[in-house]
C-alpha cells in the first residue's frame, strides 16, 4: 500500500510532496495533464511572483477574512523560509519596489525544475497523464481510481488548485473529490478578476493606468467594501491590481465609485478639484485638470461627458458642469455587468471550507489522514504573490503533520 497520494502536480502538492517523503515513507504525486506545474508556468505571465517582500505578519490581511486561518501555516513557513529554500539551491529571488518576489531569472519554469528536481532526489513519484476519477475510503485507506489503475493510500492530500485558467487543469477537481468523501465545500466563484461595467464610456481609453486609486463598492445604496489601488481601463471595463483585489466583494449589479486623484479620498477630491478651478481664473478647465495630474485623453472625456468644450476657461465653467465634473473625479459610477469567467480569473473564490480543516495541520477534522492544501481551500488573497506563499505554506504544513513519527 502506498503511504502517501497526492492529487495534483502544481507548487502546493510538489512543495508538499518532496516536504513529506522519508525513507519509510513511498509519496506518489498524481498529475492529470502530460506535465506537471502548468498553472505555476504561466503564473505571473510566465515570470512567477513567487511570494511577497515585508514581515510575514503583514500577509494576514491580505487574505480578507480567512487570514486568520492561515496564520499557523504562514507562520510555520514564512516568505523568507520560501526564499531561503530556493536560494538554497541555486535558484535566487529579487524582490520589486512594490514588494513583489520574483526568481531573479524571471522564469517560472526554473522554480518548476527546482521543485522536480527535489521530489526526484527525495524518492517522489510524479505520475503524469493519469487523471484521478474517483476517491473514497475503504476502511482505514483511501482508494484512488485513476485511468489506469486503482491506488490505496493511508494518506490522501487533495492538491488540485481552483477552477481558475482550466486550461492548465485546474477544473475544480478537488470539490467533487472532497465531496465525496464527505468533506464540506463552499459555492465557488472567479476570484482576482478584471470587471465588466455596463455603459461603459472609457473603451477607447484602455491602457490608461492609475496609481493607488480610492475604490469602493456599493450594493443597494450601502457600501459593502473598499479597497485602494491601482486601476488599468481596458475596453470592457476595469482592471489592475486594486481591482482584481476589490473584484472578490464584488456582484454583478454593484456600483463601483473610483476617486480618480491619487492618495485621495472622494472628500479630498472634491476639494482638490473645487480648489483647482476656483483659483484657475482665465486658464482652461482642460489644462487645470491636466495639471492635478490627470491624463489628457481621460480629461477630455470627462469634459464631454460633462458637456464642457475643451476650450472652456474654469471663470466660465457653469456650476453645473463643475459640479459634475467633481462628482466624476470624486467618485465616478461605474455599474457591473458582470466579473470576467474562469479563463480570466487569477484565483477561485470559495473551495473545500475551513472550518472543516484544522488549520494547524491542514488536516480533515472529520475524516482521517486526509489534508486539503493550496487553492482547493477556501482562500484567495490579494495579487502580489500571497496565493502562492499561502499553497507553499499550507503545503509545507501538512507535510510537517503527515511525516511527524507517529504515522
Amino acid at each position: 500500500m502506498n503511504d502517501v497520494v497526492i492529487i495534483g502536480g502544481g507548487p502546493a502538492g510538489l512543495f508538499c510532496a518532496l516536504q513529506a517523503a522519508g525513507e519509510e515513507r513511498r509519496v506518489i504525486v498524481l498529475e492529470k495533464k502530460p506535465l506537471p506545474g502548468r498553472k505555476l508556468l504561466v503564473s505571473g505571465s510566465g515570470q512567477c511572483n513567487i511570494t511577497h517582500d515585508g514581515e510575514i505578519s503583514g500577509f494576514f490581511a491580505r487574505y480578507s477574512e480567512h487570514g486568520a486561518f492561515l496564520r499557523p501555516a504562514l507562520m510555520n513557513f514564512t516568505n523568507r523560509d520560501l526564499i531561503a529554500f530556493f536560494a538554497a539551491r541555486g535558484l535566487g529571488m529579487t524582490a520589486e519596489p512594490g514588494g513583489k518576489v520574483f526568481p531573479a531569472t524571471r522564469r517560472s519554469a526554473d522554480v518548476l525544475a527546482v521543485l522536480l528536481s527535489e521530489c526526484a532526489a527525495r524518492g517522489v513519484e510524479v505520475r503524469c497523464g493519469e487523471a484521478v476519477r474517483g476517491v473514497e475510503r475503504d476502511g482505514g485507506v483511501f482508494l484512488i481510481r485513476t485511468e489506469k489503475s486503482t491506488l490505496r493510500a493511508g494518506v490522501l492530500v487533495l492538491a488540485t488548485g481552483g477552477a481558475s485558467y482550466p486550461a492548465t487543469g485546474s477544473t475544480g477537481d478537488g470539490y467533487a473529490f472532497a465531496r465525496a468523501l464527505g468533506q464540506p465545500v463552499t459555492e465557488v466563484a472567479p476570484a482576482l478578476t478584471p470587471i465588466f461595467v455596463e455603459d461603459y464610456p472609457f473603451a477607447d481609453l484602455a491602457g490608461i493606468a492609475f496609481q493607488n486609486l480610492a475604490l469602493s463598492v456599493y450594493r443597494d445604496r450601502k457600501r459593502v467594501s473598499r479597497n485602494t489601488g491601482d486601476l488599468l481601463l481596458t475596453h470592457t471595463g476595469l482592471s489592475g491590481p486594486g481591482i482584481l483585489d476589490l473584484s472578490r466583494a464584488v456582484r454583478p449589479g454593484d456600483v463601483l465609485r473610483v476617486a480618480f486623484l491619487p492618495g485621495a479620498n472622494r472628500e479630498a477630491v472634491r476639494k482638490r478639484v473645487v480648489d483647482a478651478v476656483a483659483a484657475g481664473g482665465s486658464r482652461q478647465v482642460k489644462t487645470v485638470l491636466c495639471a492635478l495630474p490627470l491624463p489628457e485623453r481621460f480629461v477630455r472625456r470627462l469634459l464631454d461627458l460633462a458637456g464642457v468644450s475643451g476650450e472652456t476657461t474654469c471663470a466660465r465653467l457653469p456650476k453645473t458642469a463643475r459640479n459634475a465634473l467633481v462628482a466624476y473625479l470624486a467618485e465616478f459610477p461605474f455599474t457591473v455587468a458582470r466579473l470576467g469567467g474562469w479563463n480570466e480569473a487569477m484565483a477561485t473564490r470559495g473551495g473545500v471550507a475551513l472550518d472543516g480543516i484544522n488549520q494547524k495541520t491542514m488536516a480533515s477534522k472529520t475524516v482521517p489522514n486526509l489534508y486539503c492544501i493550496g487553492e482547493v481551500l477556501d482562500i484567495d488573497g490579494d495579487t502580489g504573490g500571497y496565493n502562492l506563499q499561502a499553497a507553499f505554506s499550507t503545503a509545507a504544513l501538512a507535510a510537517r503533520h503527515i511525516a511527524r513519527p507517529s504515522i
